[in-house]
């Protein structure tokens, strides 16, 4: 592998470009392939197993198309297969996995509230993590069925966005949760939202920042990093609808003079 090669990020679909904002803001001079499976949106309703077996095809074309590392820029996605990942392909994989950590070291009553999805919720990672750093802090999961969705249709503040989500937030408010967790990479492009409704006395946790750092630190680790030359560039490739998915991307994108192709991707058994 050579420094010059692309980072890989997939995710079910658009919500991982929250991760790959942050790798981009980070690292300028890295070229990046970035996946949105949304023929497969939402991936925290599906079969883990069916999950697992999206992520070996994608990563499989993004190894075909150069990538020198991947990011797993989905939780679900990370939660069900990224060990499997792992073991399979010799590249680098980084993932994502809820804040919990930096929830409970911001928590100032010992209570936080975690968004996610089914998937990750009940995950062995998730479980790990509320072992591992919240055994004394009360931890107040939420999954937000149809939140992927409308976050993949564009609707960032309409009212109906904001009546699904204060549904799902309410019910952690009121058991007295001062911290939430953004425990899936669409969420942070809802958090002025989120922050609004839950109010100023309630901290917001998403851990695309800190993805991004760990994505750097694997690439000098590896001798992968780009340390000079040109600004990096950009390839969008989705399962999906090309112009709904471009539509949405142009949105939520740092840069909008972008394309998106439609490459359909056959799972591997």
């Amino acid at each position: 592998m050579t420094q010059r090669q692309p980072i890989g990020v997939f995710d079910s679909g658009v919500g991982g470009l929250s991760v790959a904002r942050e790798i981009r803001r980070l690292l300028p001079m890295e070229d990046l392939i970035y996946y949105a499976d949304s023929a497969y949106c939402p991936y925290g309703e599906k079969d883990p197993a069916i999950i697992r077996q999206r992520e070996r095809a994608i990563v499989e074309f993004l190894l075909s198309r150069g990538a020198k590392l991947i990011v797993v820029a989905c939780n679900t996605a990370s939660s069900a297969g990224l060990e499997e990942l792992r073991k399979l392909f010799a590249a680098p994989i980084v993932g994502m996995e809820p804040g919990v950590k930096p929830a409970v070291a911001a928590t100032r009553n010992g209570k936080i509230g975690v968004l996610a999805t089914g998937v990750t919720i009940t995950g062995d990672r998730f479980a790990s993590l509320v072992k591992r750093y919240a055994e004394n802090t009360r931890v107040i999961t939420q999954p937000c069925p149809g939140l992927v969705e409308l976050v993949e249709c564009g609707k960032l503040e309409e009212p109906e966005t904001e009546r699904v989500l204060r549904g799902f937030l309410q019910p952690m408010l009121e058991q007295g949760a001062d911290t939430i967790v953004l425990g899936c990479t669409h969420y942070p492009f809802l958090r002025p939202l989120i922050e609004r409704l839950a109010g100023p006395g309630v901290a917001v946790i998403d851990t695309g920042a800190a993805v991004a750092k760990q994505v750097s630190k694997v690439l000098d680790e590896n001798n992968l990093a780009v340390k000079e030359g040109p600004p990096g560039t950009e390839q969008f490739f989705t399962s999906g609808n090309q112009q709904e998915v471009e539509k949405v991307i142009r949105a939520l994108w740092i840069r909008d003079n972008i394309q998106v192709k439609n490459l359909p991707l056959h799972a591997t058994s």
